[in-house]
């Protein structure tokens, strides 16, 4: 049933309410239960159920069976919106926005790599290694290539034990699912991304901060160099 403006308002009202009560801890790791809350708010079951849904695709809910709705730890809750991001994302590049996406990538990955090299776990590092070899055994068009890119620069982000930095992870595999067709154009520009990328990882496996941090910005740098490669010159058209 789509809610009117009314129980839009009082959605959001009992959003806010919640928001303060789980921030401020007072409901502790679980909430109480639906009717519970809705005569602590005064406000129907159908007004807080979509309130809670609304901060379950928020990631600070989890409904568990024979539990209850458990209240998330912060660092997981969504900061970014993974849907917005991957529709925004489909849409055709143009010039504008690759810039931006490098641009971007250029401001938070070699910091990412920098504080893996000095935080990730010996676990981490396997799964970052695994990742890098799966990825290098691969080649554009392959079906397993661009999962295992979009693996390596996860588990990157996640060893730098950063929760906003995790958090970008989203707009990185957007930015690698529309690129990387771009640079498989040309098989040497390829295999120099793939050397790239074991430069960075080499340094991280090394605890070499600043080399991690060198290595990944010469890892974008030369996607940026490639991306211009491919797209120019462009085609005029005849007038």
């Amino acid at each position: 049933m789509e809610l009117g403006n009314k129980e839009r308002s009082l959605v959001s009202k009992v959003m806010d309410g919640l928001i303060s009560g789980i921030v401020e801890e007072r409901y502790g790791a679980i909430l109480p239960p639906q009717d519970v809350l809705s005569k602590e708010f005064d406000v129907s079951r159908t007004v807080m159920r979509e309130a809670l849904s609304m901060l379950l695709a928020r990631h600070m809910l989890d409904v568990r069976p024979k539990i209850g709705t458990r209240i998330r730890p912060m660092r997981d809750w969504r900061m970014i919106d993974e849907d917005v991001v991957s529709w925004r994302f489909r849409a055709k590049p143009d010039k504008t926005f690759l810039r931006d996406v490098i641009e971007f990538r250029a401001l938070i990955e070699p910091a990412a790599c920098a504080l893996a090299a000095e935080r990730a776990s010996a676990a981490d590092l396997t799964g970052m290694r695994d990742a890098f070899e799966a990825l290098r055994q691969t080649s554009p068009g392959d079906a397993g290539c661009e999962a295992a890119d979009t693996l390596l620069h996860t588990r990157i982000l996640a060893a730098s034990g950063n929760q906003f930095y995790q958090q970008m992870a989203a707009i990185i595999r957007g930015a690698l699912t529309l690129v990387n067709p771009i640079l498989s154009q040309r098989e040497d520009g390829w295999l120099n991304v793939v050397n790239a990328h074991g430069t960075v990882v080499d340094a991280i496996e090394r605890r070499a901060p600043e080399e991690a941090r060198a290595a990944a910005a010469a890892m974008i740098a030369l996607t940026a160099d490639e991306l211009h490669r491919s797209l120019a010159p462009e085609a005029v058209e005849p007038r």
